[in-house]
């Protein structure tokens, strides 16, 4: 596959729960991340982190509070105006970086046996959570997850449209 670089890129780790960042080649920033508590996964409804290239294709919440939390990509209040039992949930906070995968029948339509690996369909994003105390180990579901301070610090670093990979171990970057 011929991947187009661009300005800022970003290199997920899953076996190291790590988010990197490079800016034309330079390791410019990283942080601990938490992916998906199951097995690494394309397919729709797998609640897995979906491996390969992707792109940002959206970026929401410049502005605000980042104890924002968003529902369907809206913003519906701070973590403190949710409700006991929602705040109990891993929350959609900070700020939501969309993923769009690349990879026709990997993480882009549908695979050769017609289930859907869209990332984009999945909503997958990079996003803030509540669980911070979290980070660093498993805990989404299929999601990206950083500190709702790490997120906002990415979200104003890459721009959108920016690459995006997520590989498990032993892929080099």
């Amino acid at each position: 596959m011929n991947l187009k670089p661009t300005e800022y890129s970003i290199i997920v780790r899953i076996c190291e729960q790590k988010l990197y960042v490079f800016r034309g080649g330079e390791n410019v920033a990283e942080y601990s991340v938490s992916t998906s508590r199951t097995s690494p996964s394309c397919l729709e409804n797998s609640l897995g982190t979906p491996l390969g290239a992707h792109i940002v294709d959206g970026k929401i919440g410049e502005g605000l509070s980042i104890d924002t939390v968003f529902k369907g990509r809206v913003p519906v209040g701070t973590i403190g105006e949710q409700s006991l039992e929602d705040r109990e949930k891993n929350l959609i906070t900070s700020r939501i970086m969309r993923l769009r995968g690349l990879e026709p029948g990997v993480n882009r339509g549908f695979d050769s046996s017609g289930r859907n690996v869209d990332t984009y369909s999945r909503y997958v994003y990079i996003h803030g959570t509540n669980q911070e105390s979290k980070i660093g180990s498993p805990n989404s579901h299929g999601c990206v997850l950083l500190s709702r301070e790490d997120m906002r610090k990415l979200f104003n670093l890459v721009p959108d449209k920016s690459l995006v990979l997520i590989v498990w171990e032993g892929e080099n970057f």
